[in-house]
């Protein structure tokens, strides 16, 4: 499960921490696409998530991954927007009432958050792009340190919005990384 800059900035601000304390424990991080980004670990031979509690329960509920609130949903994006699908058959539960997407995730500031995760994807699949043309290691190694420092190690005063802070290191990034 990968994790978003907004994942790991709820997550750091819920358990007091910092980013680089969870990593190794609670977060690993992995390339694909030479890009490096955090990912939930998974424990055991039966790759529980890290963040459950001996009795199976989610430590971390209330501030859980984005992609963990939206199951069973799914997300596709298309038209440079993104909308949501029901996965049929992947819920265990029966009987699930109707209930809007906005309430389901239980995101303070939805539209917010859907800006961001588009922003985001965007992001991501530019840099992606730019990888492709990048074949030194130690230039890959270099952007991937930027991205980490400028996305997922920020630090938010209780005064500042996650978003606009976020937007606005984004921009930095993209202009250090070249990505349009």
């Amino acid at each position: 499960v990968v994790l978003t800059p907004f994942d790991i900035y709820e997550i750091v601000n819920y358990l007091g921490t910092s980013f680089d304390k969870l990593l190794g424990e609670n977060i690993v991080l992995r390339q694909n696409n030479k890009i490096t980004l955090p990912y939930l670990k998974m424990q055991d031979k039966n790759k529980y998530c890290s963040f459950l509690d001996k009795k199976g329960r989610c430590k971390i509920h209330s501030k859980r991954p984005n992609i963990c609130r939206l199951f069973p949903l799914g997300r596709v994006y298309k038209d440079n927007t993104f909308k949501y699908f029901l996965q049929i058959g992947n819920c265990p539960k029966s009987d699930l009432k109707d209930v809007k997407v906005k309430n389901w995730l239980g995101i303070d500031n939805y539209e917010e958050n859907k800006k961001f995760i588009l922003e985001w994807h965007n992001f991501i699949k530019a840099l992606t792009f730019r990888l492709k043309f990048v074949r030194d290691e130690k230039e890959i190694e270099e952007i991937n340190q930027i991205l980490l420092d400028n996305c997922y190690r920020i630090n938010i005063n209780n005064d500042d919005n996650f978003y606009s802070v976020f937007i606005k290191n984004l921009q930095q990034v993209k202009n250090k990384l070249g990505v349009i």
